[in-house]
């Protein structure tokens, strides 16, 4: 059993978890996942490591209500327990894997959109331990949504955020910001690690593509069994068929296949919407078809 240490509501429908995983947390890098299990009816879901702490045993999960299971996951806890917590998965930051002065001498921007401010938390602080601080550009539909900003604010070298109804600093899309820093401000990046919705990484890369930046992206959102064996996570990147979950999850965004991408996402989202209705509704649920009267 692995027990829930902290619990903390990051937005209405986004919760932060600090779960005991000694094992977990000795060996994870920024970029990797790990799978957790309620119980033995629940559903394996894959969640990016937000933050790890070596010496406390414990690492760190940011999840988002989607469909059933993540609504069932929401009820628990500071006290209850994960039947299973397996990890780490997946491949590490490839920043990470980088010579010191090589690292040190690129100028990097992360855009984190939505719950994606996760995943990109984690990277940016392991960069500042290192030496290197990193512009972040952060975005949700609304200042509600918006994730782990004093977080962010205290490792990133300089922290844009943007709302698409500019209810909080600025309106506009994370293309927005990115264009205006490098067209109108003139600032030059070696690298963009972009993280968030399919729809967001995609066109992130289309800009990027245009202005000449190498982007990384990471495909965790369409991940399911995170082994390898389900094939739900199946990437064409550059031509070739990748698995987001034991390739990746970070690939080069602009050989990324992303129409196909997210077309594989739309199959399972509709799962996801069955079943959580089956769970709201409960005795009451009757084949969720969508056309009750």
């Amino acid at each position: 059993m692995y027990k829930i240490v902290k619990r903390r509501m990051l937005t209405e429908n986004t919760c932060l978890m600090d779960v005991v995983a000694p094992r977990v947390a000795a060996y994870c890098q920024p970029g990797q996942f790990l799978i957790v299990k309620m119980d033995e009816t629940a559903e394996r879901i894959p969640l990016t490591i937000c933050d790890y702490d070596r010496e406390a045993g414990t690492v760190t999960i940011v999840f988002q209500v989607i469909g059933a299971s993540t609504m069932r996951m929401l009820t628990l806890q500071e006290g209850d327990s994960f039947l299973d917590v397996v990890g780490p998965l997946g491949r590490a930051s490839e920043l990470i894997g980088e010579a010191d002065e090589t690292r040190r001498m690129k100028k990097i921007l992360f855009v984190a959109g939505g719950v994606g401010a996760a995943p990109v938390y984690p990277q940016v602080k392991w960069l500042k331990e290192h030496g290197v601080e990193a512009d972040v550009v952060v975005g949700a539909k609304t200042k509600d949504l918006l994730i782990l900003e004093d977080e962010m604010r205290a490792v990133a070298g300089n922290l844009y955020l943007t709302t698409d109804d500019g209810s909080y600093v600025r309106k506009g899309m994370v293309t927005d910001v990115v264009k205006d820093l490098v067209v109108q401000q003139g600032h030059h990046y070696d690298v963009c690690i972009a993280i968030g919705p399919m729809i967001m990484m995609k066109f992130v890369c289309l800009l990027t593509k245009e202005l000449g930046i190498p982007t990384v992206v990471s495909l965790n959102p369409i991940m399911v069994d995170g082994t390898g064996m389900c094939g739900a996570c199946r990437v064409t990147v550059g031509g070739h068929v990748k698995f987001a979950c034991v390739d990746g999850p970070e690939f080069d965004g602009h050989q990324v296949d992303f129409n196909q991408a997210m077309m594989r996402q739309n199959i399972y989202k509709t799962e996801e919407g069955r079943a959580k209705l089956a769970l709201e509704e409960g005795e009451t649920h009757h084949g969720g078809c969508g056309h009750c009267e």
